[in-house]
Order: C-alpha cells, then sequence, then structure tokens
C-alpha cells in the first residue's frame, strides 16, 4: 500500500486512503494513519471530499486556485514597501 501511496500526488493519496478507511470503519482513520502516515485529519478530508462526489475540486489542478505559496516577486515588492 505504501509503495502506491508514494507513487500518488497528494490528492489521490488522500483519496485512496479515505476509501480505505471507510472501508475499514470505526477506527480506520486511526489505523490508515499509522500505515501510511497521514494525519487522521486528513484522511477525514479526503474522506468529506469522496462523500461529496469530489465537487469543487479541479480536474486539471492539484491544489485548488490560490493554494501554495506566492510567487517570489509578490513577495519581494511587498517587501519593499516602506
Amino acid at each position: 500500500m505504501n509503495l502506491l501511496v508514494s507513487r500518488m500526488d497528494e490528492q489521490q493519496r488522500r483519496w485512496y486512503v479515505a476509501f480505505e478507511s471507510m472501508r475499514v470503519g470505526h477506527g480506520g482513520d486511526t489505523l490508515l494513519g499509522a500505515i501510511t502516515g497521514l494525519h487522521p485529519d486528513t484522511i477525514r478530508q479526503g474522506r468529506r471530499e469522496l462523500e461529496s462526489d469530489l465537487s469543487g475540486r479541479p480536474l486539471d489542478r492539484v491544489r485548488l486556485e490560490g493554494g501554495g505559496r506566492p510567487p517570489v516577486e509578490k513577495k519581494m515588492r511587498a517587501s519593499n514597501q516602506p
């Protein structure tokens, strides 16, 4: 399982582990978290996304728009302000 999970991007990993957690049932988040190293809150987030049929998740991106670090230029301009 960990070999497969290591080849996935972050959202695929979250969804797959959440799916397996749902199959396990009670205690699945904790068990799969211990096996994969994912935090149980991350697994719960994946379960919520799966339960909502992945609505609102982009097809062409891993993260939602606006996620991640701001561009370096933006940070440099902000630091040059008096």
